[in-house]
């Protein structure tokens, strides 16, 4: 493509080349947990091979899920939101395509060592320091070409979804380079340059701001740019979105202690996290609000149009999660929830309900305008994706909220003169049921990813890939 060309269109290849492998790694993601929620109930799946056993497994399914499906589909989003809101091509194209490439370097890394074993054991930040290395190489990467981007808009202002992208994009980066902070022995094994207690209290700094950047503020970006245009109406209150922004980003940063409590953390810090946790529900419900008062006067057309019940339905979820985590960082509540599928049933509500939904919403949205078509090629499979998605949902986190108050009961019943009432063999016992509802509910969701794959496979095949040409004037939004 010539420079001129290049300056007169959008930058929508590395938008497909995200998009598509947002679907790719979703239908993997999901694929992998399914088989490590079979092996919970069914332990002789897992064939007796240390690469297939529970423990290998579980963060490749948490890598390739928050990682590859959710880091895909950020990418993706944002590339095209940047560009869209900014009235301006990407900056730095090449840079571009590097962070796609790298990206699915990092994710074909993960996918070969995870099952070798070789880990550093942090949650979600299991990869080895060379990976490490090229994560913080891609992501910088990402900040440049994302940033540079909005220097050159063409708009007097920044829209709010660029801010929650923004941050998203700087704190995730500031999290990854400070935990995985090592002293590399060989090229597969490395020691936290930190220790004890205070290799924990960075970890779950990361690890809860994992979940409150990446997988919130990034898709909260999302949710301001495709439901308003979705429902062809501007966001219900964007004197809120500004208010949601500052609260969120401010109080989300100091809530990790919650995952540390009853434990060798100081008990002033493990009071702190729980604070601002609670803190933390008034910004979350306000940005939920604004969303899902965008449809006022546009009711209807939720029960029309099968892309926005993913994207409305997505922050139903949201609001859920972020009532319980609170809730859950409550000592006493966390007394009965820590260690128990209660916390697991919790985390997939965020992860399958608010990250999967608005994700799958988003790229329904794209592929079409992407592949030079007016909408998916099925409409019928998008709505069929939706309720056994919705449904899959629904079992998986009713079921490990039953197990994990059910557990927690368990552990903690004791007789009259002091002694536990239950062995924790009957805990695992009387969880099977469960375990196995829970198996069901993986897939479905899983079913609903291949209805996916399929759709955009179909609407790619009767298509062709185009870059729409930037507005020479500049309009009131993108």
């Amino acid at each position: 493509m010539s420079a001129d060309l290049a300056s007169r269109n959008y930058n929508y290849t590395v938008v497909r080349q995200f998009s598509v492998m947002t679907v790719v790694w979703g239908f993997v993601g999901m694929l992998v947990g399914v088989l490590i929620a079979a092996q919970l109930a069914w332990p002789a799946l897992n064939f007796d091979l240390p690469w297939t056993t529970y423990s290998r497994l579980r963060p490749l399914h948490t890598n390739a899920v928050i990682f590859a499906f959710g880091g895909c589909a950020l990418f993706a989003t944002s590339y095209f939101v940047v560009q869209r809101t900014c009235q301006v091509p990407l900056f730095a194209p090449k840079l571009a395509a590097f962070t796609f490439w790298g990206w699915q370097a990092v994710i074909v890394a993960a996918a070969i060592t995870l099952p070798l074993g070789i880990t550093s054991s942090k949650e979600y930040a299991e990869l080895e320091w060379p990976i490490d290395i090229l994560i913080a190489l891609v992501w910088v990467s990402y900040a440049i070409v994302f940033f540079g981007t909005i220097a050159k808009r063409r708009t007097p202002h920044i829209y709010v979804a660029n801010w929650f992208y923004g941050a998203f994009i700087l704190t995730v980066a500031v999290l990854h380079i400070v935990n995985s902070a090592a002293l590399p022995v060989t090229l597969t094994k490395s020691y936290s340059a930190y220790a004890g207690v205070q290799d924990a209290m960075v970890q779950w700094w990361y690890g809860h701001n994992a979940v409150g950047f990446f997988l919130t503020a990034g898709f909260l970006g999302m949710m301001y740019y495709f439901i308003p245009k979705q429902v062809d109406r501007p966001i219900y209150s964007y004197r809120l979105s500004i208010v949601h922004f500052w609260a969120l980003i401010f109080t989300y940063m100091w809530a990790g202690p919650h995952h540390l409590h009853y434990t060798a953390l100081p008990d002033w810090a493990q009071s702190i996290g729980m604070i601002f946790s609670l803190i933390l529900l008034a910004p979350s419900w306000g940005g939920m609000i604004n969303g899902i008062m965008t449809l006022s006067g546009a009711w209807h057309k939720l029960r029309e149009d099968p892309i926005l019940k993913f994207l409305i339905v997505s922050l139903s979820f949201y609001g859920m999660s972020t009532f319980e985590g609170p809730m859950m960082s409550i000592k006493t509540v966390n007394a009965l929830s820590h260690y128990t599928d209660w916390t697991v049933g919790h985390v997939h509500a965020g992860a399958l309900g608010w990250v999967g939904f608005i994700s799958m919403g988003s790229i329904y949205y794209l592929m079409p305008r992407l592949f030079g078509g007016t909408q998916m090629y099925s409409r019928r499979a998008i709505e069929v994706h939706f309720w056994v998605a919705t449904i899959g949902v629904v079992l998986y986190i009713a079921s490990m909220w039953i197990a994990g108050v059910m557990q927690g009961l368990m552990w903690r019943a004791t007789n009259p003169d002091g002694t536990l009432t239950y062995a924790f063999v009957e805990s695992v016992k009387a969880s099977y049921p469960y375990w196995m509802v829970r198996v069901l509910g993986g897939v479905l969701y899983l079913v609903g990813m291949v209805i996916m794959l399929w759709n955009c496979m179909m609407t790619i095949r009767a298509g062709k890939a185009i870059d729409a040409v930037i507005p020479q004037t500049t309009p009131a939004h993108a």
